[in-house]
């Protein structure tokens, strides 16, 4: 494995960025665990010869997130609950604001195809720090998860049936593409 030095542009085009939810609660068995496409993002990765010279940055449109797959549940997700669940995250959850986040500290590791990443990550105008691994593959494959607690960007998770019904506070959030 091997990671050229240059600018990496990432997007749509050549990855996939998810989120992927968990219900929790009494009535969990009524919801579903979401997997979520951003459909609207755009990140450099920007590999220099030193740490000063290497960063990552990524902007997501907030009101881009699209429902790809719902599991489990008492019946299937229909045309109107998918609807319901776009809306409730423009409005409600992200409240229609970008999603950015810029590194602070790139370490590559070349013998190991990982490279660690720290930066500062926005959310709902709160910015947190957040640290994660890209693992690069052959032929440039690239993945890396991280995981949002939502509560520490000050988001209530979402919760229906009085509180029965909820989704958990951790958000896996997961780049998978190509360099």
């Amino acid at each position: 494995m091997s990671i050229e030095s240059g600018r990496h542009r990432l997007g749509p085009d050549n990855a996939d960025l998810t989120l992927r939810t968990e219900r929790a609660g009494a009535a969990a068995k009524a919801g579903h665990d979401l997997v979520i496409r951003v459909t609207s993002w755009e990140a450099e990765l920007l590999l220099g010869e030193g740490p000063a010279d290497t960063s990552l940055e990524l902007t997501a449109d907030a009101t881009s997130l699209r429902v790809v797959e719902g599991t489990g549940g008492m019946q299937a997700l229909a045309d109107d609950d998918i609807a319901n669940i776009h809306k409730t995250i423009d409005d409600e959850i992200l409240m229609r604001q970008d999603i950015t986040f810029r590194s602070t500290l790139v370490e590559i590791e070349p013998d190991r195809g990982r490279i660690h990443v720290e930066g500062d990550l926005t959310l709902v105008a709160r910015t947190e720090p957040i640290a994660f691994d890209i693992v690069i593959g052959n032929g440039g494959s690239l993945s890396a998860a991280a995981v949002v607690k939502q509560t520490v960007w000050g988001m209530k998770p979402y919760s229906a049936l009085f509180g029965a019904l909820k989704v958990k506070d951790e958000v896996l959030v997961v780049l998978e593409g190509h360099l």
